[in-house]
C-alpha cells in the first residue's frame, strides 16, 4: 500500500509562511514571495506585501539578476554537448577580437579567468546598455585583475563574454537562443528579458527611515546574459528541478552533474561555498545546496535546490537591500527537508544481471585494505571500503568491458578486470592499483611480489 504525500503538512506550511513573513518584515521589503518545490512539483507558495490586496504569488514577475547566469551557462554547455566547442578552447577560437582571447570557456563559466568583476564606470546595473555598445566598452582598458586560472573571482564581464560567445556560435541573439533552447522546452512561459504583467516594481528602501524610492529598470544590452532576466517563483522552481534532474530536451542529467561539480577552489576562508559551471554551491545545515543568488537595483533573488532531498526553494523581493533571499531560500529547504524527509522509493531487484558481472561482486583487497564490490543499476558497480572511511566510488560500464569512475578519488579512472590465460579471474586493476581476492594474494599480480614465506605470527 502506498500513500500520497504531495501536500505539505499544515505545520510545515505555517513554518514556511512564518519564515517568509519574518523576512519581509525584518528586511523591510515592499513585497516578498517564496515558493517550495518537492520532487519537481510546486508544493507551496506564500507572499507578503506592504500594500493590502497586492500580495504577490508564485506567478508574479521579479527581476532575478545573476540567476540569469545559470541560464547562460546551460546554453554554453549545450554547445559543448553538441560538439560545437570544447570547454578547454580559448575564447579567441570562437569569439575573436576581444582583448582576453586566451582565457578558456571553462574559466569563464567558473569565474576563474581573472577578469574584473564589473565593467568600467558608470555603474552598469543602473545605466542603459547603450552606454557599452561594444565588448571593448564592457571590458575596459584593464580587463584582467588576476592570473588566469589561479583563483575564483566573480565576474559579470565574463558572463557578458559567454553571452556573446553563444551568439557567435549559434548565429542568433542570446535572447533567441534562450527562448528556443531553454524557456520553451522547459515551459518557463513567465521568464523573459523584459517585464510582463503582473510584475513587481523595483524599490530602494532608505536605510534609516521607512520611506522608499523607485529604482530604474534598465535594459543591460550586451550585459544581458549576466543579469537581465525577469521570472517568477513558479518558473524558477521548475528551473531548479531541471538543475537537479536534467531534461534530455535541454541538457542530460550527466551534464548537470558536471555543472554542479566545483570548478575551482573556493576563496580562502569560504570553505562552505564554491562555484561549478554557472552554479553556486554551498553547504548549509549539513546539506549541499546548488543554485544561484541575484540582485539588481530594486530586486533581490535566491534559488537553491538540495538534490539529495529533492527540495527546491525560491525567494524573490523587490528591494535593493534588506532581506537576504539566499539565506531565506536555504531556510525554506531546511524546513521542508527536516520536517518531511524524502520517502525513499521501494527496493526492487534488477531486471537482469550478467553472471560474469555477478562473479565480480564481494570482497576485494588493495594490500590489506578490505573493499566490497557490488552491482548497481544500469550495469554499473560501486567499490566501497568495508571498514571506516576510504576511497569509495561509483563506476559506469563502458562498451569495451571496463568501467569509468564517476565520483570520489577514482573519478575518471579506469577499472578493468584482468584474467589469466585460462580465462579465470586474476585481479582488478584500478588506475594501476591491484585488487586481489585475498590480502596480498600470492602470484604475479601484486606489484613487488609477495614474501614466499607468507603470513606469520610474532
Amino acid at each position: 500500500m502506498t500513500s500520497s504525500f504531495e501536500a505539505l503538512l499544515p505545520s510545515t506550511e505555517r513554518a514556511l509562511l512564518h519564515r517568509v513573513a519574518t523576512a519581509q518584515a525584518e528586511g523591510r521589503a515592499p513585497s516578498l514571495v517564496g515558493a517550495v518545490a518537492r520532487d519537481g512539483r510546486l508544493r507551496w507558495e506564500g507572499g507578503r506585501s506592504c500594500v493590502d490586496g497586492h500580495v504577490p504569488d508564485a506567478d508574479t514577475q521579479y527581476r532575478i539578476g545573476s540567476i540569469t547566469k545559470p541560464f547562460t551557462a546551460v546554453l554554453v554547455m549545450r554547445l559543448r554537448d553538441e560538439g560545437l566547442l570544447d570547454l578547454g578552447d580559448p575564447l579567441e577560437k570562437h569569439l575573436p577580437g576581444t582583448s582576453v582571447g586566451d582565457v578558456t570557456i571553462a574559466q569563464l563559466l567558473g569565474h576563474s579567468a581573472g577578469l574584473a568583476a564589473e565593467s568600467p564606470s558608470p555603474w552598469w546595473e543602473r545605466t542603459p546598455g547603450t552606454v557599452r555598445p561594444e565588448l571593448a566598452d564592457v571590458l575596459g582598458e584593464r580587463p584582467l585583475l588576476h592570473p588566469v586560472g589561479r583563483r575564483h573571482h566573480y565576474s559579470n564581464t565574463g558572463y557578458t563574454l559567454l553571452g556573446s560567445l553563444v551568439e557567435a556560435v549559434r548565429g542568433v541573439t542570446w535572447e533567441e537562443a534562450l527562448k528556443a533552447e531553454i524557456l520553451e522546452p522547459l515551459g518557463l512561459g513567465r521568464t523573459s528579458t523584459q517585464p510582463v504583467a503582473p510584475h513587481a516594481g523595483g524599490w530602494a528602501v532608505h536605510p534609516w527611515a521607512d520611506v522608499m524610492l523607485p529604482e530604474p529598470a534598465e535594459d543591460l544590452g550586451l550585459m544581458a546574459s549576466a543579469g537581465q532576466l525577469w521570472s517568477t517563483a513558479s518558473d524558477l522552481c521548475r528551473f531548479a528541478a531541471f538543475l537537479a534532474e536534467g531534461d534530455e530536451r535541454v541538457l542530460s542529467a550527466e551534464t548537470l552533474r558536471e555543472m554542479r561539480t566545483p570548478a575551482v577552489p573556493p576563496e580562502a576562508g569560504n570553505w562552505d561555498g564554491g562555484y561549478g559551471l554557472g552554479l553556486q554551491l554551498v553547504r548549509s545545515d549539513g546539506r549541499t545546496l546548488v543554485g544561484h543568488c541575484g540582485s539588481l537595483p530594486g530586486f533581490l533573488a535566491g534559488l537553491w535546490v538540495s538534490v539529495e532531498d529533492g527540495v527546491a526553494a525560491v525567494v524573490l523581493a523587490n528591494a535593493t537591500s534588506g532581506p537576504l533571499p539566499g539565506a531565506v531560500a536555504a531556510d525554506l529547504v531546511r524546513i521542508v527537508a527536516d520536517a518531511e524527509p524524502r520517502i525513499p522509493e521501494p527496493w526492487r531487484p534488477l531486471p537482469d544481471v550478467d553472471p560474469a558481472l555477478l562473479d565480480l561482486t564481494g570482497p576485494w583487497y588493495w594490500g590489506t585494505y578490505a573493499y566490497g564490490l557490488r552491482v548497481v543499476a544500469d550495469g554499473g558497480v560501486e567499490l566501497c571500503p568495508l571498514r571506516g572511511q576510504g576511497r569509495a566510488s561509483h563506476f559506469r560500464a563502458e562498451a569495451d568491458g571496463t568501467w569509468t569512475g564517476l565520483d570520489g578519488y577514482y573519478a575518471g579512472e579506469t577499472l578493468r578486470v584482468v584474467r589469466r590465460e585460462d580465462g579465470s579471474l586474476s585481479h582488478l586493476d584500478l588506475g594501476s592499483f591491484v585488487f586481489t581476492r585475498k590480502p596480498y594474494e600470492p602470484g604475479d599480480a601484486v606489484p613487488g611480489g609477495v614474501d614466499p614465506d607468507g603470513w606469520r605470527g610474532l
